[in-house]
């Protein structure tokens, strides 16, 4: 069982809630796509094509899925409309194997240094912060020491709400003054985590992306300082996307992959919106693997990233 384990008894039911809104925008539509026809064929290639497009599963991304079931489509020479959504999940889902996205069922804390370091950046409005304290609190209940980092010295608002998750949660905030140099935080971060035997640090950082150079140099000195202290680290550096923004979270993504590299993602607020297809995309455009998923407000509503049960989630037929 992996480190969140304890969560898999309603984790089926939350994904199967949160994804409720994209699963019936895309039955919907794949209803209409197939209308009156019995086979797939260059028509209903053609309206799947609108259908994952629409979807936010994104232009280029749709294209290879299309060119995997025109290939299935060609070896097998008849291939049902009823059969479509099971070829739909098993293509789906063998995209994102290969962009090591999914594979998060046992994942467990590595066993040869501590503190595992989670670097988080994106933009502020995606729920960056939110996403901090939900992870720090299942951590926590997995029995892990944890120690936040509110390095986002720029706003006086993100530093009170990494203390407010840190009191909530019942973990260590370490803060310097507003407009403190944010490498400076990480550095104390690291060292108090350090001495005081934590198993995770989790650091904030700034969402600004007007200024591209200015938040490459920031991320890189805060790295640097880092390794100062613990030379491993950052273990990760996660992007937060707001899944709800659908291909404005993908622009982001590539906005911030090109000042930083980014190992690891979170894509919040699905369970609000009908664009849960642009996690697929997102996956499959950067090669970068999606770990978290946001479901819900609760804190166990943020789930590790199983790509088997978010494909068989999507395409369940419960007609």
């Amino acid at each position: 069982m992996g480190l969140f384990g304890f969560f898999s008894r309603n984790k089926q039911e939350t994904l199967d809630k949160g994804l409720e809104k994209t699963k019936t925008s895309v039955f919907d539509k794949l209803t209409r796509a197939i209308a009156g026809k019995s086979k797939v064929d260059d028509d209903v290639l053609d309206n799947l094509e609108e259908v994952l497009i629409t979807s936010d599963v994104g232009v280029d991304t749709t294209l290879k899925i299309i060119e995997r079931i025109e290939g299935r489509v060609a070896r097998d020479k008849y291939v049902s409309t009823s059969e479509l959504n099971n070829i739909l999940r098993e293509e789906i889902a063998a995209l994102l194997a290969e962009n090591n996205t999914g594979d998060n069922r046992n994942w467990e804390l590595p066993t040869d240094h501590r503190p595992y370091v989670i670097l988080v950046v994106g933009v502020n409005g995606v729920g960056k912060t939110t996403t901090i304290g939900k992870l720090a609190w299942q951590f926590k209940q997995a029995g892990k020491k944890v120690y936040l980092g509110a390095a986002d010295t720029f706003r006086a608002a993100a530093v009170e709400q990494i203390c407010i998750w840190g009191e909530r949660v019942g973990v260590p905030v370490v803060k310097q003054q507003m407009g403190s140099d944010p490498a400076s935080v990480a550095f104390d971060t690291l060292q108090s985590a350090k001495a005081n035997d934590a198993d995770v640090v989790i650091i904030d950082t700034a969402g600004r992306l007007h200024n591209k150079i200015g938040l490459m140099n920031e991320l890189k000195k805060i790295k640097d300082v880092m390794k100062k202290v613990i030379p491993t680290a950052p273990d990760e550096v996660m992007l937060v996307l707001d899944g709800s923004t659908g291909q404005n979270a993908f622009e982001q993504a590539k906005q911030f992959a090109a000042v930083t590299q980014i190992t690891s993602l979170a894509v919040t607020k699905l369970d609000g919106t009908a664009k849960g297809g642009v996690v697929i995309g997102i996956s499959d455009q950067l090669k970068v693997p999606v770990k978290y998923i946001g479901l819900g407000e609760g804190m166990e509503d943020l789930q590790l990233f199983d790509r088997k049960d978010f494909v068989d989630s999507l395409f369940k037929n419960e007609a």
